[in-house]
């Protein structure tokens, strides 16, 4: 049986930088398609793909118009921002404008490639109605946790934590990705992060405290991994 491959749709106006991208994504296994300006990548990204890659620097329609239309057409295919811009406020734009995450240029390829993946596991993840780790289930429909045979009465917020961890189970979350994705408060003046220990606390007594393997694991100075193994 053939495995289904990604499609990934790359719009980038710099020659080499375009087609470069396309060579090391097909090695890597995916199938890529390239559009040059913000015009072809809109046209384009009415198609099937699986992740688009977005450069913000594009003649004509720039990125942020690109992504804006992508949203606004209804489309939660995920998307890569890639550009030279790397201020606070261009950040905070292409993340309010939907982009699901962001890497600036110049970048080392490998960590391009682990981005994709990443996003790749998390479009299917978000897609699924139950989540599990160990004897950890969720319903995402009915917003109930059970650990082993014990029903766990989390709070909405709480829940959404749970949640978020759970779709990016055994891989590090900064407290910046917490705030993003679960608070989505980007333009805070303050950051939340002594908010999001309060509530990983809470979250680790109701999830971890009765049982004998530990969920929840900090990364001091970093962030969290949700896992059955200490990290």
């Amino acid at each position: 049986m053939r495995v289904a491959v990604a499609a990934i749709l790359v719009v980038e106006d710099e020659l080499k930088v375009a087609e470069a991208l396309q060579a090391g994504l097909q090695l890597e296994g995916y199938d890529v398609v390239l559009a040059r300006t913000g015009e072809e990548g809109l046209r384009a990204a009415a198609g099937a793909f699986d992740l688009v890659v977005l450069d913000l620097m594009l003649p004509g329609c720039d990125g942020i118009d690109v992504l804006t239309r992508i949203r606004t057409s209804g489309s939660a295919v995920p998307v890569l921002v890639l550009t030279a811009r790397d201020t606070i406020e261009d950040r905070v734009e292409g993340l309010d404008a939907g982009a699901d995450d962001y890497l600036i240029k110049p970048f080392a390829f490998p960590e391009l490639i682990a981005r994709i993946r990443a996003l790749l596991r998390r479009g299917k993840a978000d897609a699924a109605l139950r989540l599990h780790l160990g004897d950890l289930d969720v319903d995402r429909v009915a917003r109930t946790v059970v650990r082993g045979s014990q029903r766990i009465d989390l709070t909405p917020r709480e829940f959404d934590l749970l949640e978020y961890l759970l779709r990016h189970q055994r891989t590090l979350v900064s407290r910046e990705m917490i705030a993003r994705e679960v608070w989505r408060e980007p333009n805070r003046g303050t950051p939340l992060d002594n908010v999001i220990d309060v509530h990983i606390a809470r979250l680790r007594r109701k999830v971890d405290q009765d049982f004998a393997v530990k969920l929840i694991h900090t990364v001091r100075g970093v962030g969290f991994i949700l896992g059955e193994d200490e990290p």
